[in-house]
């Protein structure tokens, strides 16, 4: 039987080793603390990258309030300067810098940008997501102007009352760029917003070259990549019938909204949320 100094020299041994154990685990966790904060950073930064393309009459900056939304939530963000040349050009061009970008890639076009980010993801591994914002989901073969349809503010059957075409010289070839009339941004184009926002719209538009809208699409990304589809049911640049038919075809998950042609300016809480569920589905 143990005597009571052996006793007293083992419950002084065993306190200290318990003692010992738990600074051992004290530093331990102290010294996982960093990494831990690093993996609540990295999933942060593993968001998707959302890449913004403008359509034509525009330029990166209608995107404002969106990105604002996004950033807010978290998400790397780019509202990249589409030169709205021609859609063989302007795809080449966004193309070269999604080869610039890693990780995963969500790519959202308004209007004309639609048509652009159908040709330039195509092929692309980091491209995961497309979302069209009241935008052209062309097939290979089509272009802008030829989908339109008849109800279109811009199928009026003289060009001259709804372009201005700079150089002015007539017939247009497909360097002449395009302006919209004042009275179309008006009553077609920037509907929804406020009088003194459709003068600033009407005096700061960027024209496309006539190419932009005449040039065949090529092979479309959302025969690949899964889509979102945003149709704004009072738009009279697209029509929401013709982009129902847009986006049926290219099986998008389909959101209607009461907006009209710049409904990414009018309604950004909803683009945002349409577009943050593509990027929810990104992994």
């Amino acid at each position: 039987m143990m005597s009571r100094p052996l006793q007293q020299v083992a419950l002084h041994v065993r306190r200290r080793f318990v003692t010992a154990a738990m600074l051992v685990v004290v530093v331990i966790l102290a010294s996982l603390t960093p990494s831990l904060s690093a993996v609540a950073h990295d999933s942060r930064v593993e968001k998707p990258t959302i890449v913004l393309v403008h359509g034509v009459w525009a330029d990166a900056s209608s995107w404002q309030r969106v990105v604002e939304r996004l950033q807010d939530d978290g998400y790397p963000v780019r509202a990249v300067a589409n030169p709205l040349r021609s859609l063989t050009s302007d795809a080449a061009y966004l193309r070269a810098i999604l080869d610039t970008m890693t990780g995963p890639i969500v790519l959202v076009g308004h209007s004309y940008g639609g048509a652009v980010i159908t040709n330039a993801a195509t092929g692309s591994p980091n491209v995961r997501a497309l979302v069209y914002v009241n935008a052209f989901a062309l097939d290979q073969g089509e272009t802008t102007l030829g989908v339109v349809g008849p109800d279109s503010a811009l199928s009026a059957p003289d060009p001259t009352t709804v372009f201005d075409f700079v150089p002015a010289t007539l017939p247009p070839t497909a360097t002449t760029d395009l302006y919209l009339k004042k009275s179309v941004v008006f009553t077609s184009f920037a509907a929804g917003l406020s009088a003194d926002q459709k003068a600033v719209v009407a005096a700061s538009q960027r024209p496309p070259a006539l190419a932009a809208g005449i040039e065949p699409s090529g092979p479309p990304a959302w025969r690949t990549i899964p889509s979102w589809y945003l149709i704004g049911t009072e738009d009279e640049i697209i029509p929401p019938d013709v982009q129902r038919s847009m986006a049926k075809r290219a099986g998008s998950s389909v959101t209607e909204f009461g907006a009209g042609h710049l409904g990414l300016i009018t309604e950004p809480r909803t683009v945002t949320r349409v577009i943050e569920q593509a990027a929810s589905s990104v992994r």
